[in-house]
């Protein structure tokens, strides 16, 4: 059997000493990885979670590289440590925060978590009691039964599921979702089509916030 390949993370940072700390703990780990300031090689090399150093310049990155599709969980590092500052973190599509100086168990704890949580290379999602199947972009349901979607109504689907407990602005699923070119009034057309095939409450409407993972009846 061939062995199963270590994680590959990646660190987003330039600060030499932050980066020299953060690769002596992960190889110890047993990690892979990649130091990038840019964040240019998430585009074309394939990570299960990435450390990001907290700037401003890295929050716009995450939130850029969130926009081209790149699901790879992240751990921003701050020395702010403020929920107003791990809100904003959140917003720029960090799934998990942590405050500077941080204890090496924590750091390397968050890590595992996240590895946990990264669903990524799987052929299939739990939704509820029916699961996604992502090579087909079909809903299987608990007896057997598919349920063909578009592209487009799967990428909805799997985004809403991949962060079950997040409110997305309608404004932001566009952007995930449709692109910068769609109009707001897209995303609820595909909620509309998504619920017209699974049900009312595969997505909730969260009033005045946007929409949320909802659940599938079997």
């Amino acid at each position: 059997m061939t062995p199963k390949a270590a994680p590959r993370l990646l660190i987003v940072a330039d600060d030499e000493l932050l980066i020299s700390r953060l690769g002596e703990l992960l190889a110890e780990a047993g990690y892979t990885f990649d130091v990038d300031p840019a964040m240019n090689k998430s585009l074309t090399t394939h990570y299960e979670v990435m450390i990001v150093d907290r700037t401003p310049e890295t929050l716009e990155l995450l939130a850029a590289m969130r926009r081209k599709a790149v699901t790879a969980r992240a751990l921003v590092l701050s020395s702010i440590g403020s929920d107003q500052d791990q809100k904003a973190a959140m917003a720029a599509g960090a799934d998990d925060y942590l405050t500077k100086p941080f204890l090496p168990a924590k750091l390397l704890g968050k890590i595992r978590g996240l590895l946990r949580r990264h669903i990524d290379n799987a052929e299939t999602i739990p939704f509820g009691p029916a699961q996604l199947d992502v090579r087909r972009y079909e809903v299987v349901l608990p007896r057997g039964k598919r349920i063909s979607l578009s592209v487009r109504e799967f990428d909805l689907l799997r985004t809403l599921v991949a962060r079950p407990t997040v409110i997305y602005p309608k404004s932001e699923l566009r952007t995930r979702v449709f692109g910068t070119d769609a109009s707001e009034s897209t995303v609820d057309t595909y909620v509309y089509y998504l619920r017209r095939k699974l049900g009312q409450g595969v997505v909730r409407s969260v009033y005045r916030l946007g929409y949320k993972a909802g659940a599938i009846t079997p």
